[in-house]
């Protein structure tokens, strides 16, 4: 039954993600001469398709706090693919995403045609051009999604922030929105930190069949009620650091993730397969 409810999941999300896809790219050539009326489509267009895959994908998203509204920079934690479509269905915005999402299969085709701004963090050289980018998004009226973190975690504590994409906001005075967020499955599901979280490595693919399987899902998301502002970009990633410290729930053990990246070093065999090594570090 699990499979099959998974199965149908799948059919459905593709059945939503391909008239979206066209919907984005059609409006965004008809309105390519006015800006803002193509930014302002562009988010109606993903806000409609985040919001009905999070109903395909059984996820109910739990939001508190005040939203921001565009032209708007916000900063959040980051735990999973789920994290765009759950932000999404509350913010019209743009994501600063990781290069490799570009490539997925039908997820990346839509970020693409909503203007995602996807960045190698291992080439410095890209640095420049994100920020430019960022800076036509919110001269364009378009909310900006960042996750200082650099990639996506097990869920149970905040990674480092880090602050280059921050330089823009630090340099313009202009104030950094915030969220938290956190998910919860029901009990008897496979743990958050193996069935929601990505991270480690884990291949997409597997790692999306097993979420499909799951009952349903919680998302928390806690939006701060005051922005942060700083003119110097490290003092600025640590207030924002600080801040959704305040929100963050974990969703593992601390030492139970620590147990299992020291097993999948010295015996992958003894750990989850979804996280036994596949591939080289993102």
């Amino acid at each position: 039954m699990t499979s099959l409810r998974a199965a149908a999941r799948a059919a459905a999300a593709l059945l939503i993600t391909v008239p979206s896809y066209l919907a984005a790219l059609a409006g965004g050539l008809l309105l390519s001469p006015w800006p803002r009326a193509r930014s302002r489509w562009h988010g109606r267009v993903f806000r409609s398709w985040s919001r009905a895959l999070c109903r395909v994908l059984g996820v109910r998203v739990r939001a508190t706090g005040p939203a921001p509204r565009p032209p708007f920079v916000l900063v959040s934690n980051h735990v999973s693919y789920l994290d765009i479509l759950v932000l999404g269905t509350r913010l019209p915005c743009v994501f600063v995403a990781k290069a490799e999402i570009d490539s997925w299969p039908l997820f990346g085709a839509i970020c693409r045609s909503v203007n995602t701004i996807f960045i190698d963090r291992r080439a410095k050289r890209e640095l420049h051009r994100v920020l430019a980018r960022i800076e036509e998004t919110l001269a364009a009226h378009q909310g900006v999604v960042i996750f200082p973190e650099g990639t996506s975690s097990a869920g149970h504590e905040l990674l480092p922030f880090r602050s280059p994409l921050l330089e823009l906001p630090a340099k313009l005075g202009r104030a950094v929105h915030w969220a938290g967020i956190s998910y919860r499955v029901p009990e008897g599901a496979p743990p958050v930190h193996l069935a929601v979280s990505w991270w480690a490595d884990m291949p997409f693919g597997p790692h999306l069949w097993q979420l499909l399987h799951l009952p349903s899902i919680e998302a928390r998301v806690t939006f701060g009620a005051e922005p942060v502002a700083s003119r110097d970009r490290k003092q600025l990633a640590g207030d924002l650091f600080r801040a959704i410290a305040g929100v963050f729930e974990p969703m593992a053990d601390p030492a139970e993730i620590r147990r299992l990246l020291a097993l999948r070093e010295s015996d992958p065999g003894s750990v989850p397969a979804i996280l036994r090594p596949a591939r080289g570090p993102r």
